[in-house]
């Protein structure tokens, strides 16, 4: 039932965060039927987009990648939503302890999965790769992800909403931690000739 929460998580989340937790859904159905879907829409936009459409810098001509070049870019961008995700996941459940979480409520990485869907889903704006119409969308979605993860987190740890809300800071702290990191990967990837290749 995985892709079934996402309309649930986008229209009434209180309910569906109630539903989800009630599931007691395992990490691997979670990837195979919500994950690993719904993280192809932002790979196979951000292909279609920079292959195809191209993007302008002021009145300059239009950009676009090699189809090799895109490829490769988007499947590396499609491993690290995949393993980010996951390694969220396992910092919530290694804070939740902390937070007075009973064990058999750690459900970390099912709550960062969730917690995701309005990011990958408004990864489909990539197919128009417009700077600040992306920068755009990316900040409402990211709003969004940030309110899931603050009602959901204690619907589905079974906590009280003030623990919860210190818990929902420090997942959140976390995340903004990994993407500083994930873009200094980046760095490193582009340096060592994994970067864009432009189409003459």
């Amino acid at each position: 039932m995985s892709l079934g929460h996402t309309v649930g998580l986008l229209t009434h989340p209180d309910k569906e965060w109630s539903a989800i937790r009630e599931e007691h859904e395992s990490v691997g159905k979670l990837y195979f039927s919500h994950i690993f879907i719904l993280a192809l829409i932002p790979a196979a936009a951000a292909y279609y987009g920079t292959t195809q459409v191209g993007w302008q810098v002021g009145g300059s001509d239009i950009v676009k990648l090699t189809s090799a070049s895109a490829l490769q870019l988007c499947g590396l961008f499609y491993a690290a939503m995949v393993i980010g995700i996951y390694v969220i996941g396992k910092f919530i459940d290694f804070f939740a302890t902390t937070y007075g979480v009973g064990e058999h409520a750690h459900n970390g990485v099912i709550l960062a999965g969730y917690t995701a869907t309005p990011m990958l889903i408004v990864g489909l704006v990539a197919v128009y790769p417009v700077l600040w119409f992306n920068m755009l969308a990316g900040v409402i979605a990211l709003a969004y992800s940030v309110y899931l993860l603050y009602e959901g987190l204690p619907i589905l740890m079974k906590i009280p909403e003030e623990r919860g809300f210190m818990f929902a800071t420090s997942v959140l702290t976390v995340g903004l931690v990994m993407l500083v990191g994930l873009l200094g990967i980046s760095v490193i990837i582009w340096s060592v000739g994994i970067g864009p290749v432009y189409t003459s």
